[in-house]
């Protein structure tokens, strides 16, 4: 199964796993924690990770620093490194993946979910892909307050054709959700993770995620609205998920370049 249906619970960060992988990682490349320890931390909630994660080692070995990370979706992958037809599929079809900008190089999972039913455990499985390098001023122009405005401003323009379509697509409780302060003590984030970077993280990460599951409920086309209506109320809600993944994705970058010294905290 992609993110979008990996089976977290409510106790548990329900960050990508690229994004939680991109900011461990760069911690133990720094020397913060060894390569094991920063997996462990990263996904608590999985039962099993295996793949190509040898590959990490071999990139820091190489002189890698910082560990990026993309959320891709089809029809858009402009976030993540060019490299061939089977790394950009699979990485839309996840909708995430990690990647190195200095040799070049991406990484990207598939979650699964394994046992019989009543006792299923998830994993996660990286397959490697060659890919081109992105030059290193591309991710350090990144900056958080256009990020922020960005994602504020896409905000404002979906709730105004919302309103033209058919009202709010979420009621008080998931409003409240979406604005919702961090908690990294259930987001399982690195030490050494900036505050600004955090909490837009926080913001964009509540949005995307109440946004992705309102766009997959069945119940939105109900209470009257005509199939018109719900159709367009549905494409909304997936451009406006699709808004919170770019921005959570930018800030994930640039709190990881901060961990990895590319950039003042």
């Amino acid at each position: 199964m992609s993110r979008r249906g990996a089976p977290y619970d409510d106790e548990v960060s329900e960050l990508p796993a690229s994004v939680r992988l991109a900011l461990w990682m760069t911690a133990s490349w720094r020397g913060d924690l060894g390569t094991t320890e920063a997996l462990g931390r990263a996904f608590p909630d999985l039962d099993h990770v295996a793949g190509d994660l040898g590959r990490l080692d071999v990139w820091r070995d190489l002189g890698e620093r910082a560990l990026f990370v993309a959320l891709p979706r089809p029809g858009d992958i402009s976030r993540m490194p060019r490299g061939s037809a089977a790394a950009t599929a699979h990485a839309a079809d996840a909708g995430e993946c990690v990647f190195v900008a200095g040799i070049g190089g991406v990484l990207v999972p598939t979650l699964t979910e394994f046992g019989p039913e009543g006792d299923t455990g998830v994993r996660a499985d990286w397959t490697a892909y060659e890919a081109d390098p992105l030059p290193r001023h591309r991710m350090e122009m990144l900056d958080l307050r256009e990020i922020e405005r960005e994602l504020m401003t896409r905000l404002r323009e979906h709730t105004a054709r919302f309103e033209e379509v058919g009202g709010h697509p979420w009621g008080d409780e998931a409003r409240a959700e979406a604005q919702a302060d961090l908690d990294t003590a259930l987001w399982g984030i690195p030490p050494a993770t900036p505050g600004r970077a955090l909490r837009l993280m926080s913001l964009a990460a509540n949005l995307a995620r109440v946004a992705h599951r309102n766009a997959a409920s069945t119940s939105l086309g109900s209470g009257g609205l005509d199939a018109g209506t719900a159709a367009n109320r549905t494409r909304l809600l997936r451009e406006l998920a699709a808004d919170g993944d770019a921005a959570l994705a930018d800030a994930t970058n640039v709190a990881v370049m901060t961990i990895a010294g590319w950039r003042p905290a």
